[in-house]
């Protein structure tokens, strides 16, 4: 029989940082920790990984001076109890190290591709989640066989919630966060 990880036996702490950081990279590429408690994923399918992809590589090329845009990469939101997502797409401050956390401060922009088994999550926890930690704008692309839209979000710093700045459907015409002209179909 194989012993449990001491994190999974500690009563109510849950995952810490530091037994987060001593999983190895192929285990944390496949989950998400809340309050402690760790999250597994089901692999996107092809189309999300398509969007998101050319949503990484338009908004790499328009992000502007010191920001840069990547997908699929762990972000901290809080320590204790941890709370660690993987957000679709970020752009953030391109001059944070690589082995420092990419925290909420450093992010201009997250962006969750929902799929059918991340309706509630990406629609109601994480917004909630980005908002209390400080995250200024918020992208949920949805798409189906006809179209790809984009409901962009600003943060109201006074109630630290979203509230909807424009839904994009066919072209995507924008200058804040980040200036950008993108036709929505060129990302499937």
């Amino acid at each position: 029989m194989t012993a449990l990880p001491d994190w999974m036996v500690r009563s109510g702490e849950g995952l810490t940082v530091a037994d987060y950081e001593a999983l190895p990279e192929e285990v944390c590429r496949q989950i998400e920790i809340v309050d402690g408690a760790v999250v597994v994923s089901p692999s996107p399918r092809r189309a999300h990984q398509h969007i998101a992809h050319n949503l990484v590589t338009a908004l790499k090329e328009t992000a502007g001076p010191g920001y840069t845009a990547v997908g699929d990469v762990d972000l901290r939101l809080r320590d204790v109890p941890l709370l660690n997502r993987r957000p679709d797409v970020v752009v953030y401050d391109a001059a944070l190290p690589d082995d420092e956390p990419l925290r909420p401060e450093h992010c201009l922009l997250v962006i969750e591709i929902m799929s059918e088994g991340s309706v509630t999550t990406d629609q109601i926890d994480k917004p909630g989640e980005y908002a209390a930690s400080g995250i200024q704008h918020f992208w949920r692309v949805e798409y189906d066989d006809q179209v790809i839209s984009v409901f962009r979000y600003q943060l109201d710093p006074t109630t630290r919630t979203y509230g909807l700045a424009g839904l994009d459907k066919g072209k995507l015409v924008i200058a804040d966060p980040v200036e950008l002209e993108l036709d929505l179909e060129t990302l499937r």
